[in-house]
């Protein structure tokens, strides 16, 4: 077998929900010792979170908890018990990196900050993923993805221009920010490896949404202008060339197919490509400026073209042109895509309550040292390795804890 990038990296993995346990995720996928903390007694909610296998609820079935938790090893340990806190504290000190994304409070209330742990642990690499960051009038803010698309303005450009604001219907920042976290986990890593020192690295997921707005604040603080919710139109503000631009209805229930004409050029090609109907000669469509005056009446006769069609057709004919042209994928299409099933997109993995299903596999791909999934863990798996090979308890020591509750 290959040796992972991240081989002998060991993290100790308090996170949960989204955003923290999808960063672990690619740590443990190329190859870091990835151990999850979580209690039974106050389990992970994406545990309780759809979709279920075979529809069927239970804490092992949550589509999204066995997503996000590939490759982890998984201890249960009860962070309220003096006991369980000490345990914690003696395997942070085998580790490299700390990983959470509690609210503020939650470590404190544990001694578990980054200030009570490089005492004894100064190379230790901390990573806290919060909504608004660790500072701040609003340090102490709590909530998911749907309220920070909201404050970051994400929503407030969402939609069409005379409805109200629409969030996305993906939390985008669940998804974004651990990419962020990721970028500055491996930078200060590598800034220990050069110097020995460790760091503590507070990553805002509100910032994350606000750096997702493109060019809206700086509209902003150059032009006094508020950017508003335009639609499939988006666009034609930055391009003003650019149509027909927008999503188009094609043949069949629920079909469609994005389409992009930038210049005269791609109009051109775009004409010929749909057999030059009259209406394309038409001196209201002859000029860039004129086809975006005309949008509506645009858009209306090139879906009576792209109707006719399956949107698969509409895509390949408009690519072969020179067209930039998708098809609006749903899931379905993307389980049976050739390009992500080429590319490795998703892998199969066995799992004692769920049975083999299908995974997420990170969208890069090393060449020298691939990921590797292996299968999730089931709650506690890991226990006695942990505690008993890792940190070197007792059989008596061990089977104390338990009848104490420090593994609930």
């Amino acid at each position: 077998m290959t040796t992972q990038a991240l081989t002998g990296l060991r993290v100790v993995d308090f996170t949960w929900v989204g955003v923290g346990p999808l960063l672990t995720k690619y740590l443990a996928d190329f190859g870091a010792e990835v151990i999850r903390i979580e209690s039974r007694t106050r389990p992970d909610s994406f545990r309780y979170a759809p979709p279920f296998v075979e529809g069927r609820s239970g804490v092992e079935r949550g589509g999204q908890f066995l997503n996000l938790n590939t490759g982890k090893y998984h201890v249960t340990l009860n962070l309220d018990h003096v006991r369980g806190r000490e345990l914690a504290r003696r395997l942070i000190a085998t580790a490299d990196v700390v990983a959470e994304n509690f609210s503020t409070h939650v470590m404190e209330q544990w001694q578990l900050t980054y200030d009570d742990l490089r005492r004894s642990s100064p190379g230790l690499v901390m990573i806290s993923l919060s909504m608004a960051g660790r500072t701040g009038p609003h340090r102490h803010a709590r909530g998911f993805g749907t309220i920070l698309q909201a404050a970051a303005g994400l929503a407030h450009l969402t939609g069409w221009p005379d409805r109200p604001p629409s969030i996305p219907g993906v939390p985008y920042t669940d998804w974004t920010t651990p990419l962020f976290g990721l970028v500055a986990l491996l930078a200060a890593l590598d800034y220990r490896q050069r110097t020995g020192r460790g760091q503590y690295i507070d990553v805002s997921n509100l910032e994350v949404g606000v750096n997702c707005l493109e060019t809206a604040i700086l509209d902003y603080t150059v032009n006094n202008r508020t950017q508003a919710r335009a639609g499939n139109e988006w666009m034609a503000g930055d391009l003003p060339g650019a149509a027909p631009h927008g999503v188009y209805r094609c043949h069949g229930t629920d079909r469609w197919c994005a389409i992009a004409v930038r210049n005269d050029r791609e109009w051109r090609s775009l004409c010929s490509a749909l057999g030059h109907p009259p209406w394309t000669r038409e001196a209201r469509f002859a000029t860039a400026l004129s086809r975006v005056r005309h949008r509506d009446e645009l858009h209306a006769l090139l879906e009576g073209w792209t109707s006719q069609l399956p949107a698969g057709e509409v895509m390949s004919r408009l690519q072969d042109a020179g067209i930039a042209a998708g098809v609006v994928q749903n899931a379905a299409d993307l389980a049976q895509d050739p390009q992500l099933e080429h590319r490795g997109q998703a892998v199969w993995l066995d799992h004692p309550e769920v049975g083999t299903q299908r995974y997420d596999a990170p969208a890069v791909q090393l060449g020298a040292s691939p990921a590797q999934l292996r299968p999730v863990p089931t709650m506690g798996q890991h226990n006695a390795y942990v505690f008993r090979e890792l940190l070197g308890l007792s059989e008596v020591e061990y089977d104390g804890c338990l009848r104490e509750g420090v593994f609930e």
